[in-house]
């Protein structure tokens, strides 16, 4: 299949395909001479591999190891990964948390205020959110 056909069997644009093989993700095939470069059901599959990945949060860098330890005999260190992301998305729901609790102090605050007081929500944003307790800055 073309470049094209590839991309959209795996729902990418062109462009994405050109960076995936730019950044070693995805072998860019011959080009016989005069003629296009053809992709393999095994692109699509690699494609999809990477696509997965990416929805569970897998960054480029870490899905280039995952491809390296594709074959199968590198579990201990494929898991070692895996054990990383999961931290990382633990920590990153704990800061979720967080954030969903001090917005929801935030608008609770908001439909409580009383009068022609200033605004509950953008005073603390004015004051910083250490006025809060139990705070920690936003991962970015």
């Amino acid at each position: 299949m073309t470049i094209g056909g590839l991309a959209k069997a795996a729902g990418v644009n062109v462009e994405t395909i050109r960076y995936y093989q730019r950044r070693g993700l995805l072998p860019e095939p011959d080009r016989p001479y005069g003629s296009i470069r053809r992709y393999r059901n095994s692109d699509a599959a690699r494609l999809s591999f990477i696509r997965t990945a990416q929805r569970l949060g897998f960054s480029l860098n870490e899905i280039a190891e995952l491809l390296r330890l594709e074959d199968g005999t590198h579990c201990a260190e494929a898991s070692a990964l895996a054990e990383h992301k999961l931290k990382d998305v633990r920590e990153k729901l704990a800061d979720l948390r967080r954030i969903e609790r001090v917005l929801a102090e935030r608008v609770h605050a908001c439909h409580e205020r009383q009068g022609r007081v200033t605004c509950p929500l953008i005073a603390s944003l004015h004051e910083g959110l250490s006025a809060t307790a139990d705070e920690r800055p936003a991962r970015q």
